[in-house]
């Protein structure tokens, strides 16, 4: 008996069979590539070399296209068009294409840009076509390759990274940041003049320059030249000549070039200026140099004259030189601390006047808490060339200490002592201005500020100065009120008093300002003050004083600024007026 078995198909043959629908599905996929490839690079977007002229101004002119399109800054760009030109023959006429500009990107927007006319062989009109040189498209050519070639959602930036993420990220222009060429300020073209009044023969006419400047990271670099300057070219004059209060406030600016880059270890300044670790060194027209070591270190030099009148030891013969070592640390969200020790040279016309030493130190706690403490103190000196009776012997010249508590944003306390062992020397003229409020006061003084609703500030200072040879000790006494609106008129003012004894001079004065901006364009301020002073430094005893500037901006390039002065006095008795034209950018 036969048996047949049962008929079946292999297994392998079933495999092979499914192998085989899965290759055909393989091949049919790859030839539907290979026939879309050529539609897929046609739609690729291609490189844009030429943009059409929508505006044309005085040696600028503004494209349609902008870093959408690939321009960045610094490319260069031809405007050509097409004409008939005569054969030199006479035979005829033919079609020529002639450059008629050439331009250079200086702006990129997103769908513009701005271009100057580097050069002109006729008028530019809108509908112009510009076309980017040949040296540039293909560079254009590559940036756009690479920007298409892979395409992300977004773009992180990584430590290490892919070398060709980082080739296409530095190909895209990026603005630069704010504080890198900017370049604002105002030169302008003074001329003022002054007449005596009540028999006083004072007659001047003068011309002379006004600067003010910011000026941040100059060409790219770390340099900074920044402040405010006010000065005569020639002067006129009549009768004997003395400093006018405008005089004297204009010596109180502060005009520098400073290097300050965060990756290197110098830094220096030059111009007029506050030695940044050495405040309490007052104005020096000079300069200085110092160099970091290691965290929180900075060791420097420094040399220059003391021009400002509103310094305790103001003389413009005087010059001083001298070095230092700074330590700080901490941050300004937490604790933070300065001290700086050094030791300096005066001379008066060329002949040693003292040698000192100074000490700033100062402790902070973010805004509630500042204590700071600035002390100089004089070696011994040849009596014969000291400027002061006492100053030849060594002992400590002056001291201030200042303690500070805020306890919340509205309100400021502090404590304060003053000492001078020698007669300060500034200009007591300025004593009714407010700049010489912090010199009138000697011995211990307390004070605060409250800030109130409705833009109204109260401030006071009260202390007790005692002297070698006083029967008691005397009060110094100051109060103001700052409203900074008055009764919805946008005029700001501030009102104050003073009252001081100390040794060097007694005296009280009272001052009144106001101030009101007119929009954007017009600003407007008087100050007015009476003083009375009685002093070894100075013969004038009582002075009164108004003093109004305005200052107009006309347009947004030119300004015009005006003011006059209304002195009178026991020394003093002349009125002045002056006048500014200039240009802002």
């Amino acid at each position: 008996m036969s048996i047949t078995a049962p008929t079946a198909t292999p297994a392998i043959l079933r495999g092979d069979a499914i192998s085989t629908r899965h290759l055909w599905r393989g091949l049919v996929l790859l030839l539907g590539c290979c026939l879309g490839a050529p539609y897929f690079w046609a739609q690729q977007p291609e490189v844009r070399t030429s943009f059409r002229v929508k505006y044309v101004a005085e040696g600028a002119v503004y494209l349609e296209g902008g870093s959408s399109a690939g321009l960045v800054e610094g490319q260069k760009l031809v405007v050509k068009r097409s004409g008939t030109t005569a054969l030199a023959s006479g035979s005829g006429q033919v079609q020529a294409t002639r450059i008629i500009a050439q331009l250079e990107v200086v702006s990129v927007a997103e769908a513009s840009a701005v271009c100057e006319v580097l050069s002109a062989n006729g008028p530019l009109r809108a509908g112009d076509i510009a076309t980017v040189v040949a040296d540039d498209a293909r560079a254009l050519a590559k940036r756009r390759e690479a920007a298409t070639g892979r395409r992300y959602p977004q773009v992180i930036s990584f430590t290490v990274g892919d070398p060709l993420d980082e080739e296409v990220r530095a190909a895209v222009p990026r603005p630069r940041l704010p504080e890198i060429n900017r370049a604002r300020g105002r030169v302008g073209v003074e001329y003022s003049a002054m007449a005596g009044r009540s028999g006083t023969p004072m007659q001047s006419a003068q011309v002379g320059l006004v600067l003010r400047m910011d000026m941040t990271r100059i060409g790219g670099s770390y340099w900074n030249f920044s402040g405010y300057w006010r000065g005569r070219l020639n002067s006129r004059s009549g009768g004997p000549q003395t400093a006018t209060l405008n005089d004297l406030i204009n010596r109180t600016y502060h005009l520098s070039l400073t290097y300050s880059n965060p990756d290197s270890r110098w830094m220096a300044g030059f111009g007029r200026l506050f030695i940044p670790w050495a405040s309490s060194l007052s104005t020096i027209d000079g300069g200085y140099v110092g160099r970091r070591f290691g965290t929180g270190m900075t060791l420097g030099l420094f040399a220059g004259s003391t021009p400002d009148p509103t310094s305790w030891n103001y003389n413009p013969d005087r010059r001083l030189a001298g070095t230092f070592v700074n330590f700080e640390g901490g941050s300004f969200e937490n604790f933070r601390y300065i001290s700086t020790t050094g030791v300096a040279l005066s001379t008066l016309g060329w002949k040693a006047e003292r040698k000192f030493a100074f000490f700033e130190n100062g402790l902070f706690y973010r805004r509630y808490v500042s204590v700071y403490h600035t002390l100089q103190a004089d070696g011994p000196t040849s009596a014969n060339l000291s400027s002061q009776p006492g100053q030849s012997a060594a002992g400590i010249t002056r001291s201030y200490l200042t303690l500070r508590v805020q306890p919340v944003s509205r309100l400021s306390l502090d404590v304060s002592h003053n000492y001078f062992r020698n007669l300060p020397t500034f200009d007591p003229r300025l004593v009714s201005t407010g700049l010489l409020d912090k010199l009138l006061f000697q011995g211990f003084s307390g004070g605060a500020r409250l800030d109130l609703p409705k833009k109204i500030s109260v401030y006071s200072s009260l202390g007790r100065s005692s002297r070698t040879g006083d029967t008691k000790p005397s009060w110094n006494q100051l109060y103001g009120v700052t409203l900074g609106e008055i009764w919805h008129t946008g005029i700001r003012s501030d009102v104050r008093y003073s009252k001081f004894d100390s040794s060097f001079g007694r005296g009280d004065y009272r001052a009144l300002s106001f101030s009101r901006h007119f929009g954007e364009g017009l600003r407007w301020e008087v100050q007015t003050g009476l003083q009375h002073f009685l002093s070894p430094l100075t013969q004038q005893t009582d002075g009164h004083f108004v003093n109004t500037t305005l200052d107009w901006f006309l347009g947004p390039h030119y300004f015009l600024q005006g003011g006059f002065t209304w002195q009178r006095g026991d020394q003093q008795n002349y009125d002045q007026w002056f006048v500014v034209l200039g240009r802002r950018f």
